[in-house]
């Protein structure tokens, strides 16, 4: 270990502290160190003196501030305390009041509920009747749909039945013009026979009479029927179908005859004849339309204007078409006639329709008016007088 030096002050020289060397200066040193001490220890009791003097001065002070506020608050307080106090008592009253005021509202309104629950209940009560009515007239709606879906079906059950009958009556039909044609083609070899397709417009046989040289005599329109019961406007459709085709005679061939009929017979200018006098009634039509076109081939060169039109107007062409327009003028009236009996049935039930939603909307607006009293306003031209005018002033 090095030994402690120290430094000349004059050269800077370290001279080193020898016990010997260093024993005064140490003995020196302490003795200045302890005098201070006393000093401080002097200085600090002095220190502390003035510090409790001053801390009793301020303690004083503050005791005598203390006290002061105190005072002061407590007389805030009181003051304070009265007025909350004051405030108190008119806020008790006011609770009072406002108690009074929720019991009056509340009396107020358990009568207003009580009068809604009795209105809702009022309401309720129509409702479900009208719900009641509603699904009565649903499900009667429903059988009603039931009825017409069975009804459509029986419908359609009949009219599978007859077609049915209908394709059996019509194969029987052909069955029947085919014998009929076979029968003419070898009876009348040299007459043409021309069938009219299926589904085209006109009779089912035209047969073009040939008279002798091969000369054109006239034409006969076959009408074949193999059907159970005779119909009327067979004779109409036939006649048209021999004006359009410009046919001479014009012969209904049908299993069903007329009640009164029970051979053949000339019927509106149409001849009805059964089956098996099919065959004897065409030789004769046929004999007759050969003969007239003899007599009209002499009379050819010889006939002057005057007769012409008189030939005209007694021959069958004329006939046609006065029967034409007879019958379209008929079918024309029956139109219009059935035109206005369809326009004044729509009248009545627009009418009806018209009745029916003013009564409902009336209805609905009265039923509103009880609900809701005065707060509604009144909708002009709802009142039952104007409405009546109104309608009164249509007519």
């Amino acid at each position: 270990m090095a030994e402690p030096h120290i430094a000349c002050p004059s050269c800077g020289t370290a001279i080193p502290l020898t016990q010997s060397l260093a024993a005064p200066l140490l003995a020196a040193e302490r003795r200045a160190i302890a005098a201070r001490e006393a000093e401080v220890a002097k200085a600090q009791e002095a220190l502390g003196a003035e510090v409790a003097a001053r801390v009793e001065a301020e303690r004083a002070r503050l005791a005598a501030e203390a006290r002061a506020g105190a005072e002061a608050e407590t007389a805030g307080l009181k003051a304070l305390l009265a007025e909350r106090e004051a405030k108190l008592d008119e806020a008790q009253a006011a609770q009072a009041e406002a108690l009074r005021q929720t019991r009056a509202l509340a009396d107020a309104r358990r009568e207003l509920e009580l009068t809604v629950e009795k209105r809702v209940a009022e309401a309720l009560g129509a409702a479900r009747e009208a719900a009641r009515a509603q699904a009565e007239e649903g499900q009667r709606l429903k059988l009603a749909e039931k009825d017409h879906q069975l009804s459509m079906m029986r419908q359609q059950i009949e009219d599978l039945k007859r077609r049915a009958e209908q394709g059996s009556q019509q194969l029987q039909g052909e069955v029947l013009e085919l014998d009929l044609e076979a029968t003419l083609a070898g009876r009348f070899p040299h007459d043409r026979l021309e069938p009219v397709a299926k589904g085209a417009a006109g009779a089912d046989l035209v047969q073009r009479v040939i008279g002798p040289g091969g000369t054109p005599a006239g034409v006969i329109l076959w009408e074949i029927k193999r059907t159970k019961a005779w119909s009327e406007p067979w004779l109409a459709k036939l006649r048209a179908d021999q004006r359009a085709l410009g046919a001479d005679v014009a012969l209904i061939v049908s299993e069903a005859l007329p009640k009164d009929l029970d051979g053949f017979d000339l019927r509106e200018g149409v001849w009805i004849a059964p089956p098996r006098l099919a065959l004897a009634l065409a030789v004769a039509l046929r004999a007759a339309l050969i003969d007239l076109a003899g007599a009209r081939a002499a009379r050819e060169g010889q006939a002057t204007k005057m007769e012409m039109v008189y030939d005209y107007l007694t021959g069958p062409r004329f006939r046609g078409r006065v029967e034409a327009i007879v019958e379209r003028f008929q079918a024309m009236e029956a139109d219009l006639r059935a035109e206005r009996a369809r326009t004044l049935k729509a009248w009545a039930r627009r009418e009806m329709q018209i009745q029916g939603v003013v009564e409902a909307t009336m209805g609905m607006y009265g039923d509103l008016q009880g609900i809701a009293g005065r707060a509604l306003a009144e909708i002009e031209g709802l009142d039952a007088p104007r409405l009546g005018s109104a309608e009164g002033g249509e007519e």
